[in-house]
This record gives C-alpha cells, structure tokens and sequence, in this order.
C-alpha cells in the first residue's frame, strides 16, 4: 500500500530539487558562480548548500550518515563555505554532489515510515528528536525556498523565470509591457512614500 503523504510530500521535494538544478541550465561558469548579492547569495553555492543540508537531514538525523566527505562543513571551515563553489569545485561536481544526495535521501525515505523517529544533532536538544514526517516537510519547504532564491537570481543574470524550462510561471507579455508594468510600480512605491 502506497502512503499518500509520504508520496506527496517527496514528489514535492523532488520538484524543488528539479527547478533548483533547471537555474543552471545554459549559463556560463561566471554566471553559475557569481555573488548576486550584498551577502554572496549565487546559484551554484544555492546547490551546493541545498545538497549538503540535505545529506544531513536525511543522513546523519537517521543514522545513515553519506560516505562522502563534506570538508566544508568541518569545524575549522571557514564560514559559509557550502555557500560557494571554489574555482576548484567544477559544476558538474556539484550537480553530482546532490544527485547522490538525492538518492541517499530517497533510500532514507523509501525504508522508513513517516513515524520514524531521528534527532537533528545541529538543533538544541529540546528540539532535536523529530519524525521523517517532519524532516520531509522541512527539506520540501528549505528545497523550495532557496529554489525561489534561484528563481529571482536566474531572473536577474537572464530574465529566465519560473520552475522548469518552458514554465516561466508568468505571462509571456513582451519588453515594453514590462518595462511599463516596472515603472508603475516604481511610481506607486514613490508615491506611497510621500
């Protein structure tokens, strides 16, 4: 028998995981890499985060910690180290990174019921114990907000939006129509400050 929620809830983690690899698509490696904002946010450090969170949630919460190495995770790395990819760190590394988190997490939510209960060792200890029901609602969530951080990056590197190719999840309306749109929300928000 099929457990409706846990089937729900995974497929709509996977669409997150899916639009958040789709904002790569066809950019350069400066554009895939570059700080887009005041605090570094870009897309490549995007997935990187998203694949590292991910392996832990689904890993080390469940007792099933991944083989892999994540060094920039360590103690001694420097702060916000999974949010970037060094020169070194090539794309494909990256996508391959959390491809093989998804498999490891969809083993970890394939064996377990929705019940199953494992401790978040990162959380304080009055919150650390939680169920698979949880950690799947958590990651979902996590996978698609950063998925929308991406949306709004892609959007401004190229004005590609929505959360697959060929779903831009606006109307397709043509330059002027936006350029127009732009400058009456520019005056509104004007106008609305005095």
């Amino acid at each position: 028998m099929v457990d409706t929620a846990k089937h729900d809830l995974h497929r709509y983690l996977q669409r997150g995981r899916e639009a958040l690899l789709w904002k790569l698509e066809g950019l350069s490696e400066y554009d895939a890499r570059r700080p887009m904002t005041p605090t570094g946010t870009n897309l490549l450090g995007l997935v990187k985060h998203v694949a590292s969170v991910e392996l832990g949630y689904f890993g080390e919460t469940f007792g099933r910690p991944s083989p892999l190495p994540l060094p920039w995770l360590d103690n001694d790395a420097e702060p916000r180290a999974d949010m970037w990819a060094t020169a070194s760190e090539s794309r494909q590394q990256i996508i391959e990174l959390y491809r093989h988190s998804w498999g490891h997490s969809d083993e970890t939510i394939e064996q377990l019921p929705l019940d199953a209960v494992g401790a978040v060792p990162w959380w304080p200890p009055e919150h650390r114990e939680v169920t698979l029901h949880l950690v799947l609602m958590h990651m979902a969530t996590e996978t698609h907000r950063h998925a929308g951080h991406a949306d709004i990056l892609r959007e401004l590197i190229d004005g590609a939006t929505g959360l697959r190719n060929g779903n831009a999840g606006t109307p397709e309306l043509d330059e002027a129509y936006w350029s127009g749109y732009r400058e009456r929300l520019e005056a509104a928000a004007r106008s609305a400050t005095g």
